[in-house]
């Protein structure tokens, strides 16, 4: 664990360099902070800043897309939680890859499903063309941020201030233009539906940036943005102005200690990812030590379901019990899913739903029980009873992945699919169908047998092909992976695992004085609005 939190760390501090000292320099040079400059002086001094998709496209278009060039998180601003969308402008211009919408409308989700003020730092070239296909068109496509935006200004009334830090050109101005509050910096910041070159063109005018669509002419004359900052500095302190208007948030609950200190944390999950632990001792290192009470600790103990604090607040906690477990109807095997957990936890998660208790999942989950015995004691049934419930809970799920999160299991423990609030996972997790070893067998096991059964040797081209298959499976297992394909909202050390969740927490408050809107999925919102 220590040796995959040091390899993360070092591929965090590689990806927030952005483009490098020598773009970071030249927006120096040109007036302007850069995109984590900014944020940094944004939210409140000394206080958490939870980054979202940090590791999207990193592994992409040659390394030239660290974060897709966007910064989306959610930080304090005044006291108040806020989701913050930043164009890094060392990265292509700012300019938008197909994975920067994907980021985009992620951090446009969380405002909306949280009802959070949400801050958008201009600074964009536009589409990256060779990529417009990517960009452009589709039902996910650029289009629907501004679907968002509007969704967000006329029927949920959330915030939204946009600040104009930069270039803000073609279809792209329509994101600020969308937003309650637009604020320009003067001498850096332009905001137009077409550049000096496209309009001379396009009509045959000559006309400089400034004149076209810079702060002067849309605060003065245009009247399409509402303020004018002289720098970044001025710039930021408007946007805490605005966003120190919105209602001020409950205090926040501090709770107890947990019982047992997060240092352990590292030690806790063997080398092996085959290999039994006690998920108690991980839960005993993130929720607070008192009013902790296991639910049928006795019955089905392969699953885990309990009621507890984690910095005072009340949540209900499900995860995965690995390794062998003696019960009165016979051994069973941790981490795999049987008939009789799936009824306890659909009947936990109803529970919490009727008390409107938050959820957190803790997987380590294989999958389903297969066999005979299995299908004769109704585990499809059992699965979709446990699913459905997960499904139509309304209450907040968060989901951190410990280790496996495979099969079925991963879909039934909150997987993505289900929109759950949040997503995090630790360095050791594996996001995927099945591993190597059981992939080979699904793909070359009828070659391998037959080989076998003939008493032949395994020819090198199929030696070759079980190779790929395992390294490929192990490639896309790895946390990495999933982080860098959108499927977990961050990889978090393990220390800072309590943190991140008591975060995400206060967060979802927010979204409990609005059950309606905090239920329904911001693809569903237009249908939940008719």
């Amino acid at each position: 664990m220590r040796s995959l939190v040091a390899g993360l760390e070092q591929l965090d501090d590689r990806i927030r360099a952005g483009g490098g000292a020598k773009k970071i320099e030249k927006q120096h040079q040109d007036g302007k902070l850069t995109a984590r400059e900014r944020v940094a002086r944004l939210i409140d001094p000394g206080s958490f800043f939870l980054e979202i998709g940090l590791l999207i496209a990193y592994d992409l278009y040659d390394g030239q897309a660290p974060s897709a060039g966007v910064v989306t998180g959610l930080g304090r601003i005044e006291g108040r939680p806020s989701v913050i969308v930043a164009n890094d402008a060392t990265v292509k211009a700012g300019a938008w890859w197909p994975e920067t919408i994907h980021k985009i409308l992620r951090a446009q989700e969380i405002a909306m499903r949280n009802r959070l003020p949400i801050v958008y730092l201009v600074d964009s070239a536009g589409v990256n063309l060779p990529y417009q296909d990517g960009i452009f068109p589709g039902q996910y496509g650029a289009a629907r941020i501004f679907y968002y935006n509007s969704l967000m200004r006329r029927k949920l009334h959330i915030p939204q201030i946009a600040a104009v830090m930069g270039m803000c050109i073609a279809g792209g101005a329509y994101l600020p233009a969308l937003s309650d509050v637009i604020i320009m910096v003067e001498g850096t910041s332009f905001m137009g539906l077409g550049g000096p070159n496209l309009v001379k063109g396009a009509v045959g005018q000559v006309i400089d940036a400034e004149s076209l669509g810079g702060a002067g002419l849309h605060t003065r004359i245009s009247g399409v943005a509402h303020y004018s900052a002289k720098d970044d500095i001025e710039c930021l302190h408007i946007i805490r102005q605005k966003i120190a208007e919105t209602p001020a948030p409950a205090s926040s609950p501090k709770g107890t200690p947990p019982a047992k200190s997060a240092e352990g944390l590292y030690d806790l999950l063997p080398a092996d990812h085959r290999l039994p632990y006690d998920v108690q001792e991980v839960i005993a290192r993130i929720v607070d030590a008192d009013d902790y009470l296991e639910f049928q600790a006795g019955h089905a103990p392969e699953m885990l379901c309990a009621n507890a604090r984690l910095h005072g607040r009340s949540i209900g906690v499900i995860a995965n019990r690995r390794g062998f477990l003696r019960t009165p109807s016979g051994s069973r095997i941790g981490g795999i899913v049987y008939t009789e957990s799936a009824h306890k936890v659909a009947y936990f998660v109803e529970n919490a739903e009727r008390h409107g208790l938050p959820l957190l999942y803790l997987q380590d989950v294989s999958g389903f029980m297969v066999g005979q015995e299995a299908e004769s004691g109704g585990i499809i049934r059992a699965g979709a009873e446990m699913v459905e419930a997960m499904a139509c809970a309304t209450v907040p799920k968060i989901v951190l992945t410990l280790n496996h999160a495979s099969g079925a299991g991963y879909y039934a423990m909150a997987g993505q699919g289900f929109d759950p609030t949040f997503t995090f996972a630790w360095p050791t997790a594996r996001i995927g169908v099945m591993d190597g070893d059981a992939a080979v067998q699904a793909v070359h096991g009828p070659e391998l047998a037959k080989y076998k059964a003939a008493g032949q040797p395994i020819p090198p081209e199929l030696e070759a092909h079980i190779a790929q298959t395992r390294a490929d499976y192990e490639r896309w297992l790895d946390a990495r992976h999933a982080a860098a394909r959108g499927h977990v909202d961050a990889l978090i050390d393990p220390l800072e695992t309590r943190r991140v969740l008591a975060f995400a927490l206060d967060v979802l408050e927010n979204s409990r004085s609005a059950p309606g809107i905090a239920r329904a999925h911001a693809e569903h919102l237009a249908l939940e609005i008719l």
